[in-house]
C-alpha cells in the first residue's frame, strides 16, 4: 500500500510551465524550476519539451521529445531536428509492432476458453 508521504509532491522539485506554439508544427513546453514559495529557482536548469502529432492510417500519434537550448528561441530552432528523430523512432516502433503482430501464429483450437467453435472440445 502507498502512504501519503509516497504520493506527496516534492516541494524542492517543482516547475512552472509555460506553453508556446506556432499553430502549425506543434508546441513547446518550458519548465521553469521554482522554489517551494513559487519564486524562480536559479540553481536548477530550465527544460524545454516539444510535442507534435504525426498522422497515420490508424490516426494521430502524439510525439514528445526533449529540446536543447537555454531560451525559447534556441528550443524552437532545435524543434525540427528533434521532431524528425521522434517521427523516425515512432515509425520504427510501429514497424516493430506490425512485425510482432504478423509473426503471431494462429492455431485453430488454441487460445479459447473451451467449448466454443473451433475449440476441439465436444460438448
Amino acid at each position: 500500500m502507498s502512504t501519503e508521504t509516497e504520493n506527496a509532491m516534492d516541494p524542492n522539485g517543482l516547475f512552472r510551465e509555460e506553453n508556446y506554439t506556432d499553430q502549425k508544427m506543434g508546441a513547446i513546453r518550458k519548465l521553469i524550476p521554482v522554489c517551494a514559495d513559487g519564486s524562480d529557482d536559479p540553481d536548477r536548469a530550465v527544460n524545454f519539451f516539444g510535442s507534435a502529432q504525426v498522422m497515420t492510417p490508424m490516426g494521430a500519434i502524439p510525439l514528445n521529445f526533449a529540446l536543447e537550448g537555454t531560451s525559447i528561441g534556441e528550443a524552437a530552432q532545435d524543434f525540427a531536428g528533434k521532431a524528425a528523430i521522434a517521427v523516425e523512432e515512432a515509425a520504427k516502433e510501429m514497424e516493430r509492432m506490425r512485425r510482432e503482430q504478423a509473426s503471431q501464429i494462429v492455431v485453430p483450437g488454441q487460445g479459447g476458453q473451451g467449448g466454443g467453435p473451433g475449440s476441439g472440445i465436444i460438448t
